[in-house]
Order: structure tokens, then sequence, then C-alpha cells
């Protein structure tokens, strides 16, 4: 293989990796899961997806964690707003649908909902406002050790009135429901490139003993070109390995000083995932020492029973069971201007990158 680092631009490169692509030829379908959101909307991009041998699909999976934040979460930061809380969120979380309304609808009404670019941002205007500031601590292993970072400061420091809603969720343990599922089908991972920064190779060899090879891919195009191709080699050659196609950013062991400030503020729990309903040891919860800043703890907020659209299929998007124009909604009801799901909101969600690339 050509070195990524030194040529992954180049179009040389490019078409030498898109002609072996393909060449490739298979007897059976080849199932492969993308499970970064980023991934998806760079595959649609550039008609990746239209370069594959015969037999061969990709699938997008739960890589979106705006995507996969379950209905009663949204409720109850919408319901925070209400009661006349400061809410502080990252830009996509404000258009998600949840079971009655959006934190978007509650703005227009006038609630105090504000969109950060970080955790440090929400945390400035609590330091500033001297009122209550609920940061919605959504995201995967990429945004949870500036999170914890955050909330680390807010100790030192002594401000008592940020607080944050956990609702981070962890990849490992939604690969291992999904490879569990008979309905899927998996053949291989191409595995997230964010993530795989924290985490390293070694956090996903258990897909060895699942049987399922995977490949941690950058998200250049020659990046998941080559990846896709060695992916389907360890497919092809009957190989379970996990292959860090990613080297200029990812290390064997990840980052262990962003992974120990993780683990000092949060701990795992079990956590319920849209379309993959509750996933055991997949969400990061506040530990004890710092329960005191949950604000699912500590205030008094009722949501209204939680409701689902029967019409949105995005559960079934995020599990790879079906892909986008397969929901009646799409591009019928549901538009980026007109969301009904979340997969339509994000700018990491499938809906969205079908929309706008196909």
């Amino acid at each position: 293989m050509t070195d990524l680092v030194k040529d992954f631009r180049s179009a040389e490169l490019l078409n030498e990796l898109r002609e072996r692509l393909r060449g490739m030829k298979f007897k059976k379908e080849i199932k492969i899961m993308e499970v970064c959101g980023t991934h998806t909307m760079q595959i649609h991009r550039f008609g990746i997806h239209q370069m594959l041998p015969e037999g061969v699909k990709l699938i997008s999976g739960p890589g979106c964690p705006v995507c996969v934040t379950p209905n009663e979460y949204i409720d109850f930061a919408v319901e925070l707003a209400r009661a006349g809380y400061t809410v502080a969120t990252f830009g996509d979380m404000i258009r998600v649908p949840g079971s009655y309304s959006s934190l978007e609808k509650v703005r227009a009404e006038g609630g105090d909902v504000r969109v950060v670019y970080s955790p440090m941002d929400s945390y400035e205007l609590a330091k500033e406002s001297g009122k209550p500031v609920v940061f919605l601590a959504i995201g995967f292993e990429t945004t949870a050790p500036s999170i914890a970072a955050t909330i680390l400061r807010a100790e030192a420091e002594g401000v008592k009135n940020f607080y944050v809603l956990p609702g981070g969720k962890l990849v490992p343990p939604a690969l291992r429901a999904l490879s569990a599922d008979p309905q899927l089908r998996i053949s291989g991972y191409l595995l997230p490139g964010h993530v795989s920064v924290i985490l390293g190779r070694k956090d996903y060899l258990f897909l060895k003993d699942l049987g399922i090879p995977g490949v941690i891919s950058g998200f250049e195009p020659a990046d998941i070109l080559q990846s896709i191709i060695l992916l389907l080699g360890l497919i092809k050659e009957g190989k379970a390995e996990v292959v860090n196609n990613y080297p200029r950013a990812v290390r064997e062991k990840g980052n262990p000083k962003a992974k120990g400030m993780m683990w000092e503020v949060f701990r795992e729990g079990d956590s319920k995932w849209r379309g993959l309903d509750l996933i055991p040891k997949s969400g990061l919860f506040l530990r004890r020492k710092y329960m005191g800043r949950d604000g699912f703890k500590v205030f008094d907020i009722s949501p209204p029973e939680v409701r689902e659209n029967p019409a949105c299929r995005c559960g079934d998007v995020l599990k790879g069971l079906i892909n986008p124009p397969e929901c009646p909604l799409f591009r019928r009801v549901c538009t980026p201007e007109n969301p009904i799901g979340p997969c339509m909101v994000s700018s990491e969600g499938s809906c969205s990158a079908w929309y706008k690339f196909g």
C-alpha cells in the first residue's frame, strides 16, 4: 500500500485505490458498517458507495451522538428550559425534536437556550451569569474528556452553578450489541477515527473474539478507500483482525491522559440508545463525587410521557437495517428544513448525508 501520510491527497493514489476496489470480487454479500457519522458524510460526499464491487454494501451505524440520544433526554432538557433554567448545548442538539417539542421551539417561546462551541463556553457562561447553567453532556469518547476537564475546573474553582445532563455514550459496547444482532449479519467494521484517537486500537480487540474484522480509518477519501480495501481483504481471507489504518492520529493505546480524565469524572452504566434500546455499560454517568452537578438529580423536573413518531424510522437507520430513502418520511415530509427525526438534523446524520449527496 502507498504511504498515506505523504500521498493521501494525490489524484494518482485516488485513481489507483478506486480501480483496486472495483476489481475485487466476492461470491457472497458483504456488509460493512461505517460506525462514524463523519465517515458516512464523506462516503456520500465523494461517491465512495458507488465505487464498491458487486455484492459489497456499506451500511450506516449509530455514529452520530445527537441521533442516538433518546427522546426522554431531550424532553428533560426542554422542560428544564421551560422552567426558566439556562440550557447550553452544541448546535445540532437544539433542533432535535423530542416527544412534543424541541429546544429551538422553546427558545422561540422565550426559554434561555444557548448554543455553545465547547463545554468550557457553558462553564464561562455560568461564571458570568451566576445563574444555574445546565450543559447537555452528549457525545462519544471524543467529547467526554473535555466535558470531564470542565467539571474538574468547576470543582477546582468552586463554581457551584454549573451542571451537566449526562448523556455520553461508549462506542465499543454498541459494537458488541450490533455484532450480536442476527438481523444485521455484519461482515466488518469501518472503525471511527476521532473516537479511536482517544481509545486506541487495543479497545477494539474484542472484535477478534466475535470473529469480525475492523479497520480504523481517517477521513480523507484515500483513507476511506484504502481502509475499505484492507477490510475487504481481511473478510476474504477470513481474518478477524483489527487494523489501525490511521496511524498519523491513532496510537495503540490511544490517549491515556484523556482517558484517565474521562474515567476520573465518569463511570460506565447501562444506557438507552435510540434504535438500539438499552445497552449494558454503554453510557457515561457522573461518579458519586460529582453527583451534585448532575442535572437529572438536582432539578425537580417531570417531563410528560415519552412519545415516539411511529412513521419515523430513524432507529432502523441507526441500526443499519434500512437506508434513509426506505423511510416513508424521507424527502416527503422529513427534510433539513423540517426534520422529523434526529438523523436528518445532525450534520453527521445518515439521513442528512443521503439528502445532501444522494
